[in-house]
């Protein structure tokens, strides 16, 4: 017996055996079982997601010899018969082919005969939107008087070329792209029933190519299977599809975090090696960078459940979610530019560059740095974004040194006592400098900024978390604090994180008060500046005080 391709062997012959599309077949079963029948049904929807699969059981369950509804036997002449694309009253017509007049005008004078052997004599009409005006103007008439024994079934790509005088006489189902997670698990179930092998990253990677069409899906792994002689991995896959397995792009992210330059032009070379699609790597790279940015902020919506998964639930802890961020807003940005380079991969090199170069902060001697942490240490109020460039119509004015009672870099000088809080306590004090000390990063380093020391005496150390920020007390949260406290303090520590009102100010208050603080010092130093008020003054220029950030380093003129 000859080969049947699996999108062919796999298609559904029943209602139930569709995948996806619950609103359109909730809708069409409801009206078989209950004899609703319209004359005329419009199926919309981007290639590959069931239109024409939809219409044939449809076809099947009007006609079928046990009766209208739902489910047809699949077992009779007529059923048997529609899947075979041999009944003599299912007329499919190709609109693209039979687009003139003629043919339309042929097809609509048939309609007034009754059907030779079913129930009723149905029209599939595919692609429907590329018949010509007055095609339509002929099919217009029959719908807008058709006989009873007559159904029509349109199928198009695109329902916006559709005359209104078509949509108002059709009930629509518009059919939506399948996501990829829905896509995945029926290639699976097809390789489980085919006892093929395979990598759940294979699957991933042939669902993404797919870009929500089943049938490509099915038609891609039918190509994946002969590439890889039989079995689907992931590498095989992703040379066959010319792009990258997210595995080697979670390397390199991890390259980028550790600021190993070396390991992640190894990377780059590797994939050059491969001759990939650059701007096909670049939007994987957005993708997993969403993916982490995801597990960081709402990691219940996560998927963990593979190794890849946890290579990203390791990264999601590890890079500061503030440098998640920059790092996808870097990426997007990137894919937009990719284009006005003369070489793909050096607009690719770039891209990594910038983030291998990023400074959250401020940077050390010849290398980027880690942004400090909470604290009082911190530079306040410092920024990871670059001055904008100066406009080209107006001299940029210099930049205006901070007020003599500023600290370096824009941080705020030593706070009065009268702006200090009157609820700030010793411990509180302590806690500041203790949790800037422990080296904790992502969520776990969160839950430690909106904690506030209650007490701490024998190992154990008890701490108040703002109401808040409840959802931060997670027992993956606490256990990453637990023993940063013990690394810190040199011995057991029993903790203990009670949710409830916070007295004194804690890490992150104060990070965001002291930020305040040093944006207005610096609006304040822009206001005094002569340069400034000269441009004022001479252009009628206003500040725009949400603008101004204050730099960290030493100030240049």
């Amino acid at each position: 017996m000859s080969y049947q391709a699996l999108a062919r062997k796999w298609r559904p012959r029943q209602f139930g055996e569709m995948v996806g599309q619950e609103h359109v077949l909730r809708a069409l079963t409801n009206a078989l079982e209950q004899q609703r029948l319209h004359h005329a049904y419009l199926f919309s929807g981007t290639r590959g997601v069931g239109k024409t699969t939809v219409a044939r059981i449809f076809a099947k369950a009007l006609n079928c010899e046990q009766g209208v509804g739902a489910t047809p036997c699949g077992q009779c002449s007529a059923c048997r018969e529609i899947d075979e694309g041999r009944f003599v009253d299912l007329i499919e017509v190709d609109a693209a082919s039979r687009t003139k007049v003629e043919d339309t005008r042929e097809l609509m004078d048939n309609v007034q005969y009754a059907p030779t052997r079913g129930r009723f004599k149905i029209y599939l009409i595919d692609e429907v939107h590329m018949l010509s005006g007055h095609s339509f103007n002929a099919l217009l008439k029959t719908l807008e008087e058709p006989p009873p024994h007559v159904k029509f079934l349109l199928a198009t790509t695109e329902p916006q070329k559709l005359p209104v005088t078509i949509l108002s006489r059709c009930l629509q189902f518009n059919l939506r792209a399948m996501p990829e997670t829905m896509i995945a698990d029926h290639l699976a179930a097809v390789l489980d029933r085919e006892g093929i092998g395979y990598q759940p990253g294979a699957l991933r990677l042939l669902a993404k190519a797919a870009e929500g069409s089943m049938r490509d899906a099915l038609s891609l792994l039918d190509q994946a299977i002969a590439f890889g002689e039989g079995e689907l991995a992931e590498g095989p896959v992703a040379d066959m599809l010319g792009v990258v397995g997210s595995t080697q792009l979670l390397e390199m992210l991890d390259a980028v975090n550790r600021r190993d330059g070396e390991a992640l032009f190894a990377g780059v070379d590797g994939l050059a090696a491969r001759v990939p699609d650059f701007a096909g790597v670049l939007a994987e790279l957005v993708s997993l960078i969403h993916r982490i940015a995801m597990a960081q902020v709402m990691p219940e919506r996560a998927e963990v459940g593979d190794g890849e998964g946890e290579r990203v639930a390791q990264l999601a802890a590890a890079i500061p979610p503030a440098e998640v961020q920059v790092l996808y807003q870097i990426a997007l940005d990137g894919r937009r530019d990719l284009g006005h380079h003369p070489d793909p991969r050096s607009g690719f090199e770039m891209i990594l560059l910038r983030m291998l170069a990023f400074v959250p902060g401020h940077a050390g001697e010849g290398e980027a740095a880690r942004p400090p942490e909470p604290g009082p240490a911190a530079p306040a109020g410092s920024t990871g974004t670059a001055p904008a460039a100066p406009s080209a119509e107006a001299p940029a004015p210099p930049r205006p040194r901070p007020p003599a009672d500023a600290s370096p870099g824009g941080a705020t000088p030593a706070e009065p006592p009268s702006a200090r809080s009157a609820a700030a306590s010793s411990a509180g004090s302590d806690w500041h400098a203790l949790s800037n000390r422990l080296g904790l990063r992502g969520m776990a380093q969160q839950l430690a900024a909106h904690c506030e020391l209650k007490s701490r005496d024998d190992g154990r150390v008890v701490l108040t978390l703002a109401s808040s920020h409840a959802a931060l007390k997670t027992e993956r949260n606490v256990e990453q604090l637990a023993r940063a406290l013990e690394r810190e303090l040199g011995g057991r520590v029993r903790l203990e994180i009670e949710v409830g009102e916070v007295n004194a100010e804690t890490p992150a208050a104060r990070a965001e008060r002291t930020s305040e603080e040093a944006r207005r010092a610096a609006v304040e130093a822009m206001q005094a500046d002569p340069v400034v008020q000269g441009l004022q003054e001479r252009f009628d220029a206003e500040l725009v005080e949400e603008s101004v950030r204050p730099v960290s380093g030493q100030d240049t003129d």
